[in-house]
Parts: C-alpha cells; structure tokens; sequence
C-alpha cells in the first residue's frame, strides 16, 4: 500500500479521501475496499451519518449542509483533518434530483443543482492548500441532457482549467456485477502529470453474463412488516430486512400488476433489477408479487455486502438505498484511478 505526497508515493496508507455529499457510503466502501483511506465524510443527512459511523468507524463523519457551510466552512474542517499540502482525492455524487429524467418538472434552474457546482467551487479552494490528486463525480444521465448541459460543460471546463485530466464516462452497474440496470455520469480528473498508466476503465468489467434477481435474492427469509413502533430486535435476519405491509388488493390478485406504473413495477427473478430509486411508496414488488421488496434485498441488489447496516426510520432507509452508488462499481473506478497514478 502506498501514499501519494506532492505526486510523489512513499510506503504506508494510499492517498486519503474527503467526501463531499456521501449519504449511506456506497461510493466510499468502494474506495475503502480499494484500499483507499476514508479519512473525512459530510452529509446533510442525521441518518446517512449514523449509517456512515456504525460502518465506517475509523473515518470522521459529520453532519452539515454544505450549502450552508460553504466553501469556507469545508476549507476550515479540511484545515482539522488533513496536514497542509497533503495529498487527498475527492470523491461525492452532488443530490441529483434537479437533474433526474424521473423528474418531470425538473429546470436549470432548480437550486439543488447549484450543489453540483459548489462541490466544483469546494475541490478550487481546497487545491490552494492541499495536493488533490484525484476527484470523482457522480450524477444521473440528465445532467447532460439539453436543459442541463450548462452546468455540465461549466463542470468539465473548470476541472480542466484547475490542471486535471478529464475522463467522461457513462457507466451502467450491471457491467461491475450488480444485479441492477442503474447508468449514471461519472466524471473522473487526474492531476496533470501523476499519470503512470493511461487511465483506461472499460477493461475492468469482465462481467459475460449480467446478474439477476435470483442470483442476490433467492432463498432468503421472508422479511418482518413494518409496524410503527418497532423494535431493532423484532427485525430477526438483518436490521434491514423489513418492508411496507401489503395492503393493496392487488397482492392478493397478481394479474393486476401490469407493470404501467412506478409504483407497483415488479421485477422478474431472471433479470436485472430495474434502477432502484424509490419514492416513499414505490418499492419494487417482489418477483413472487405477494409483498415490495425489504430494504435488506433492495440493499443486495445495489451491490451493499451483507454485513453492512442501514440507520434511521423506514423512510430514511429507502431514500438513503435509492440514493446510493453500487460499491462495486465504485470499487471498480476506485481501482482503475489506482493503476493509473501508482503503476
């Protein structure tokens, strides 16, 4: 293992990572199991931070809003974290709902989306003072779409003005062996000059036949219905083995689930799961159709290990799901950034 100082590699941890927006950590248990050193995460969220603490419990996870912190405030924090002139890389996937396809009212100028330029005007500031080698960027496909394709462009030219290759990618999870259909934008920029191999991603999906349903899924206990006031210990196989209790008729007639709205899609056994991001009341139904998924199954199907947990309410628990990236695939990207700076 090896950490990057001044572009420069001397023997101990890899280079150190700061994680802007970071939710439940999907992004950031890629990087870990990459062996990157997860030294600061920041979100909005109280239960994305309880999650990100309970399995991240050597990093530093705070609670703020970066809006209101703003640029200032994350130097400062930086300042109690990281040594000056430390190397770090940047990873976060900015809220994406402005951008979302999924959104049918979104505009350029819904105020979520200057987050994705804040978290450029953050990675500016912080390269003053600390060696960043390495950022990466996450967001769904509408931010490149006509109406967003402002803010894009305004993304990409910054990162190039600041001294870093940039590397556009569109990457679908099914690739890195999630058994889920979830493309998204993935913008990565490489220090000008700490290049060792040519930074090449594609090559990393050796994945012939994609993973379904069944393969992450099948066979597990039927999951405990949530009930208010529920206790941990009631939650028997996972803590996030629970689900919505079905009371819609159509659970009990099968037929009726045609498929033609979001909030009662059925996934099939043989296929991938279609991208999971969930509204309150619109969980996927279980290939069998008698109930919605549980957190936990939806969890496996973004690529989560067993072992890790989500924290919060049930509601908190489906955001903090659907908003995740598939460790897998961040793992992937995390080991693709690390051929190509260390060699």
């Amino acid at each position: 293992m090896f950490t990057i100082t001044s572009g420069k590699f001397i023997e101990g941890k890899f280079v150190q990572l700061l994680s802007l927006f970071c939710g439940a950590g999907g992004l950031d248990l890629g990087f870990h199991q990459s062996g990157f050193d997860l030294k600061l995460a920041i979100d909005w969220s109280e239960a994305a931070i309880n999650t990100h603490k309970h399995n991240f419990p050597e990093s530093t996870a705070l609670q703020r809003d970066l809006l209101e912190l703003g640029v200032a405030g994350v130097i400062e924090l930086c300042k109690e974290h990281f040594s000056n002139g430390e190397a770090i890389g940047i990873i976060g996937g900015p809220p994406c709902q402005g951008f979302s396809r999924g959104n049918r009212n979104s505009c350029a100028d819904d105020p979520r989306n200057k987050l994705a330029t804040l978290y450029i005007d953050f990675i500016s500031e912080i390269q003053k003072i600390f060696c960043v080698n390495f950022i990466v960027f996450e967001n769904v496909l509408g931010i490149k779409d006509r109406k967003h394709i402002h803010t894009y462009i305004k993304i990409i030219t910054q990162l190039k003005e600041m001294g870093f290759d940039v590397y556009e990618n569109e990457l679908n999870a099914v690739d890195f062996g999630v058994a889920q259909e979830r493309k998204r934008v993935i913008i990565i920029a490489i220090k000008k000059g700490i290049s060792i191999n040519e930074f090449n991603l594609t090559s990393t999906h050796n994945f012939t036949k994609p993973k379904t349903v069944r393969d992450v899924i099948y066979g597990l206990p039927e999951p405990v219905f949530y009930q208010r006031k529920i206790l941990g210990s009631q939650i028997k196989y996972h803590p996030n083995h629970w689900t919505m209790h079905p009371k819609s008729r159509k659970f009990k007639t099968p037929e009726l689930f045609l498929n033609k709205t979001r909030s009662f899609r059925v996934i099939h056994w043989d296929k991938p799961s279609p991208t999971i991001a969930y509204g309150n009341r619109e969980i996927y139904v279980h290939p069998e159709k008698t109930r919605r998924l549980s957190i936990f199954e939806s969890m496996l199907l973004q690529g989560f290990p067993k072992h890790f947990v989500l924290k919060g309410n049930f509601s908190q628990q489906v955001t903090q799901i659907s908003n995740a990236v598939p460790p897998p695939m961040a793992r992937e990207i995390a080991n693709s950034i690390m051929k190509t700076i260390r060699g």
